[in-house]
């Protein structure tokens, strides 16, 4: 079986201090947060970015900011920036990261109602102009994928070339409007990708361990980290991304599952460090 690949989802657009006062906003606190991640196990910082008063950012030069600041300190570490963003934002302003030509970076691969009000907008022709332009900057997309339709979406365009192989997906389970985050969708889900593909599954709030916990003994990888899930147990909260990576690293220990480091990741997942 493969070396597990940790991801650490160190912020997120929408959690805030007041759910957990180690969700970074500044330089330091996002080196801090990144540092802590790697030192538990994480080869993968995804990342999104804050201004310094905690607003949610795709702003290039911030992203210049704050990747030069975590390399300079974990040189080797995998860092994939989100084109999510946040709701609202254009196109053109979620791509801005891609200026930069990171290793890899995530391509959202169809539109979601985003809890109560808001909607996470991702036309075809949005996911296509993403997907393209990856493709002629030689940045990996990690397929992000809320529900089995776009898993669907995103092996059409894989049909049409426009996605290409082999295909990293991330589930992401438990978001009010997507897919659940039971075990039986999330075979659902694994089931639903080709053999020669590879994933990491996401589990939001109190779906992130158990679904850990199918992820390593499927053979598959894991999203953990504070823009996902603020605790560490029921009514605890996580005192840093690192604490989440670490119990991933214990739950894997323990069923037998070495953890990978950024270079075996890179191995796993085709990628050339830039």
């Amino acid at each position: 079986m493969e070396k597990l690949i940790i991801t650490a989802a160190i912020c997120g657009a929408e959690v805030l201090k007041e759910h957990n006062p180690a969700v970074p906003y500044t330089v330091e606190e996002f080196v801090r947060e990144a540092k802590l991640s790697y030192e538990a196990g994480a080869s993968i910082i995804h990342l999104h970015v804050r201004w310094d008063d905690g607003t949610p950012t795709q702003d290039k030069g911030r992203f210049k900011i704050i990747m030069d600041a975590i390399k300079k300190e974990i040189p080797d570490v995998i860092i994939q920036p989100s084109t999510g963003g946040a709701v609202g934002m254009s196109d053109d302003e979620r791509l801005q990261p891609l200026d930069l030509v990171p290793e890899m970076a995530t391509l959202d691969c169809g539109t979601l109602n985003f809890g109560p009000v808001d909607i996470f907008v991702n036309t075809e022709k949005t996911i296509i102009y993403f997907a393209e332009k990856m493709n002629s900057l030689g940045v990996k997309p990690e397929l992000e994928v809320f529900d089995k339709s776009m898993i669907d979406t995103a092996l059409r365009l894989h049909k049409k070339g426009i996605i290409k192989d082999p295909m990293h997906f991330d589930f992401v389970h438990g978001v009010q409007g997507g897919i659940s985050g039971s075990l039986r969708d999330f075979v659902f889900m694994r089931n639903s990708i080709p053999s020669n593909s590879t994933y990491t599954v996401a589990g939001v709030g109190r779906f992130e361990f158990t679904l850990a916990m199918a992820a390593i003994i499927d053979g598959g990888h894991v999203r953990v980290g504070l823009e996902d899930n603020v605790s560490i147990s029921k009514g605890v909260l996580a005192k840093s991304n690192g604490e989440l990576v670490a119990k991933v690293v214990r739950m894997a220990k323990e069923l037998g599952r070495d953890i990978a480091t950024p270079a075996e990741a890179r191995e796993i997942l085709g990628l050339k460090q830039k």
